[in-house]
């Protein structure tokens, strides 16, 4: 049995066929579309599990594709793009995309991505006890029922911010989550966009957590964009 539904929408035909060729050799059902009104319609009829888009489409720029289908579902949508401006990447990921991918690309960070966004979306729509269920990764422990951190055994103590940050971070472990939105999350919807306090914040949490807070192994930085959590270990 296939393992879930995939749909291209990508122009580019070698691009398309080599993207299949790889997704069909780990099991995926992919389906394939050459303009965004295409896709659309795709998306509609064929429900796919996850969506992989370009935004240079024929027909329409991809970001206003996104916002279309970010009105009537959440399937994740993870951009594979050659576009690499800092901008074209928060726009993308504001507007509901989950995840942002530049061209070139390796196959396995592509289908590490997939698993990530999978299984995000797996959890918001079927599990009810995610916030429940501690983050794990590589020693650290985050127990959200009981707001309790720990790194190889050791309690970590944060303050009431740095928590929200974090735990933010964890339930959204292995996606990139943009400067903006861990600052409405964490600080409300009319927080100022103001990176510095959401920095210094960063950084005093990664003197708490990693061994070497210049080459973290929890949270990573993306440059320009936001932070990414390094990927909830499966059960």
């Amino acid at each position: 049995m296939p393992k879930c539904s995939v749909l291209i929408i990508e122009d580019e035909k070698n691009i398309q066929a080599f993207m299949g060729k790889v997704l069909k050799r780990h099991d995926y059902r992919v389906f394939c579309a050459d303009t965004g009104a295409q896709g659309l319609e795709m998306i509609r009829s064929q429900c796919p599990d996850i969506i992989l888009l370009d935004l240079g489409l024929p027909d329409m720029n991809g970001d206003d594709l996104i916002s279309e289908v970010r009105t009537w579902t959440s399937t994740p949508i993870i951009v594979i793009s050659a576009r690499t401006a800092e901008r074209e990447k928060v726009l993308a990921l504001d507007l509901g995309a989950d995840d942002y991918i530049t061209k070139p690309f390796g196959t396995s960070e592509l289908l590490a991505r997939m698993r990530a966004s999978l299984r995000h979306s797996n959890r918001l729509r079927t599990d009810s006890t995610f916030y429940i269920r501690p983050y794990r990764h590589d020693g650290m422990t985050l127990d959200f029922a009981r707001r309790l951190l720990k790194v190889n055994g050791e309690e970590i103590h944060l303050t009431p911010i740095e928590y929200k940050i974090v735990a933010y971070l964890a339930q959204n472990s292995g996606k990139v989550i943009t400067y903006a939105s861990i600052l409405s999350n964490v600080w409300g919807p009319y927080a100022d966009d103001d990176n510095k306090i959401l920095r210094v914040n960063m950084a005093n949490i990664r003197r708490k957590i990693e061994d070497d807070p210049a080459q973290p192994k929890y949270i990573f930085t993306e440059v320009g964009v936001g932070y990414r959590m390094a990927e909830d270990e499966e059960e």
